[in-house]
Formats: structure tokens, C-alpha cells, sequence
């Protein structure tokens, strides 16, 4: 029987991300925006209550949340800031290729030491020439003995410069296609990596976005995850799994958009009311709150399916394709129901609406996802 009621403890848990949201993350938002600082002091804060590494196996110093467990956290802390919310999703992102394809070895060598102390990680797939064309990849590794020699530079790289962990994408042979893509895990310490420039953003400042860039490289065989040639997969496995935390989180930055708008228009007096009273209004709200509802519902049902350990490829696309170009819409709309003071920094829903734009871009544009959710229904 279908049943759509969460446990206690996930109660609990949505409850506590909900609290530390609005008590540590949504007094500065504003000012981490402005400023575009790292918030390390967030980070730090949500590592000591569990918010951090929530995917993590237990026996490795993590959470050991499943799937829906993460959208929970990632919709309330979106509703604070999204900027802070990518920051700590990155983990996630990244760390998800070595709980999916990592030994236990592997595990322990590269997780333990991370989770025991507030540290970062970045998941290193895209590239100047390219992000959505995975397989024509130009980052390279060659064998040389027992060892793998990296060279490449990867772009638009959430927690690029502040990661103590990266998780990263090279081909052997560019010739090769997604057949010679490769999976290694790597500290930010080893020999010839180095953070690139800190790229400025128009929304989500206060999360890291950088160019990481690696020369000559060289890693113990002990670093590459899964099979040679099978980086391709787990990057796409790690992504079904990930994408619905990006639905989730446009549920929540939406859902922070509406609700200024309602409180705004409860106030805002025009034609001798107030705007909540114009039918016009009413239905900007109405359609917001049913685009808000079906959109969790979309996020929940794939990451329901992922902690099922059923494939979820489509309906991962169709989630973060809807929650993100709803949320785009939410905030759009939020934005003119506050008119001229919308567009002042003044008030939170500019800001809503800077960050919003992003969702709709990474971890697979939304015309990508159009393309994944089109080739699913035509059989292919």
C-alpha cells in the first residue's frame, strides 16, 4: 500500500534541519550573499549535529541516511539559503562515487579521516570545454607502471577551493567515449593538484564555485574506484541518486519564496485592501502552492525508489526537470508580487530568485534532462 507519511525519526530529522535552518543559516544569508565568504562557521555547526556526510555509512563517521532522508535536509536548509545548502550537498555529490563504488579499504582510507572533522569535498566531472557532453571528456590518465599520471582541468566545481577531498573524472583515451572514463578519489593534498580561480557567481555566492586543475598527477592504483572504463557509470549513478536533493532543494527555495509572498501580500494595501484580496494575486499563490506540492512529491518518489535500490534514472530527471523550472517560476512570480520592492536588495525575494537560476543548470541542465526523460519514453 502506497503511504505518504514520514517516520518519527524522519520527523525528527526534518524538525532539526528546520530549526538549525532558520536559527544559524537564515540570520546571515544575507550577509554571506553579499560578502561571498565560505561559511565555515555553518559548515562547522552542522557537522557537530549531523547535517554533514549525511550518506555516509555509520562504520565510516557519516549519517547512514538514505536518499529521502538527504532531500528532508536539503529542502530546509534551501529554504534558509541555497548557497549554504549546495555547500553542504557537494558533499554528498562527491563522496557518493566511493560509498557506491568504493572497496571497504577504500572506504575506510578515504572517509574515516574526512568525516572525523568538518572538512569538504567536490565531485570533479565537468570542464571548460564542456559539462553536459560527459563523454567527449579531455581530462586524461595514463598508466605508468603501478601507478595513474592525471592531467586536466575541471570547471564550475562546487567546493573547488576549500575541499580537503576530491572525487574525480579522466578518460584513457579521449578516442574512447564514456567506455574509457575512469573514477579516482584523491586528497586535495596530493602532489600537482591545486585549486584554480574562485569563480563570482550571480546567485548562491556564498557557495564555492572553482577551477581545480591537475598536473601530472600521480596516483596509486589504490585510488581508482571501481574498473578501469567504469567512471562513466558511477558518475551517472552517483547523479540518479543526487538529483532528487536538487528537487528537494527547489522545493524549499520555493517554498521561502512563496511564503514571503504571502506575507507580503497579507500587508501590502492597494485599491483599499490588501493584495492577498485580488483575485490576481490569489491565483499567483494558488499556483505556487500546487507547484510546490507536486514537486515534493516528484522528489520523494525518486528518492524513494533509490533507497528501494531501484533504478531511477527517469524519474530523477523528472524531478529536478519540474522542481527547478517550478521553482524558477515561484520565485519569478514571487518577486512581481512584490513589484518595485522586489527588485530591491532590501527584501529576500531578489535573492530567491538569483539562486533559483542555478538549479536549473547544474547537475545536468534541464534541457539534458529533457533529453534523459524523452529517450526513457521512447523505449531507447
Amino acid at each position: 500500500m502506497i503511504g505518504f507519511h514520514l517516520t518519527p525519526e524522519q520527523e525528527e530529522l526534518r524538525r532539526l534541519a528546520r530549526r538549525f535552518a532558520q536559527q544559524e543559516i537564515a540570520p546571515v544569508a544575507a550577509a554571506y550573499d553579499r560578502s561571498g565568504d565560505y561559511p565555515w562557521e555553518i559548515i562547522k555547526k552542522g557537522h557537530e549535529i549531523g547535517l554533514l556526510n549525511e550518506s555516509i555509512p555509520t562504520e565510516y563517521g557519516g549519517g547512514g541516511m538514505g536518499v529521502l532522508e538527504a532531500c528532508l535536509i536539503a529542502e530546509e536548509l534551501s529554504a534558509a539559503c541555497a548557497g549554504m545548502a549546495t555547500n553542504f550537498m557537494a558533499n554528498t555529490l562527491a563522496t557518493n562515487p566511493i560509498v557506491l563504488a568504493g572497496t571497504p579499504e577504500q572506504k575506510a582510507h578515504f572517509l574515516l579521516p574526512f568525516t572525523a572533522s568538518p572538512q569538504m569535498a567536490a565531485f570533479c566531472l565537468t570542464e571548460p570545454s564542456g559539462g553536459s557532453d560527459v563523454a567527449a571528456m579531455l581530462s586524461t590518465v595514463r598508466r605508468d607502471g603501478d601507478t595513474y599520471v592525471l592531467n586536466g582541468t575541471k570547471t564550475f566545481i562546487s567546493n573547488g577551493s576549500v575541499a580537503s577531498l576530491y572525487t574525480v573524472f579522466a578518460t584513457l583515451d579521449p578516442k574512447l567515449k564514456h567506455r574509457g572514463i575512469c573514477a579516482f578519489a584523491l586528497p586535495a593534498t596530493t602532489p600537482g593538484v591545486r585549486a584554480g580561480r574562485k569563480l563570482e557567481k550571480m546567485g548562491q555566492r556564498c557557495a564555492d564555485t572553482a577551477e581545480v586543475v591537475f598536473e601530472e598527477v600521480r596516483l596509486p592504483r589504490f585510488s581508482l574506484l571501481g574498473a578501469e572504463g567504469e567512471g562513466f557509470k558511477i558518475a551517472m549513478q552517483t547523479l540518479d541518486r543526487t538529483r532528487p536533493l536538487i528537487a528537494a532543494q527547489a522545493v524549499g527555495l520555493a517554498r521561502a519564496a512563496m511564503e514571503a509572498a504571502i506575507e507580503y501580500a497579507k500587508h501590502r494595501v492597494q485599491f483599499g485592501v490588501p493584495i492577498a484580496r485580488h483575485q490576481a494575486i490569489q491565483f499567483m499563490l494558488a499556483d505556487m502552492a500546487t507547484d510546490i506540492e507536486a514537486a515534493r512529491l516528484l522528489a520523494w518518489q525518486s528518492a524513494w525508489l533509490a533507497d528501494q535500490g531501484r533504478r531511477q534514472t527517469r524519474e530523477s530527471a523528472i524531478a529536478k526537470l519540474f522542481a527547478t523550472d517550478m521553482c524558477m517560476r515561484v520565485t519569478t512570480d514571487a518577486v512581481q508580487i512584490f513589484g518595485g520592492y522586489g527588485y530591491m536588495t532590501e527584501f529576500p525575494v531578489e535573492k530567491y530568485m538569483r539562486d533559483a537560476k542555478l538549479l536549473q543548470i547544474y547537475e545536468g541542465t534541464n534541457q539534458i534532462q529533457r533529453l534523459v526523460i524523452a529517450r526513457h519514453t521512447l523505449g531507447e
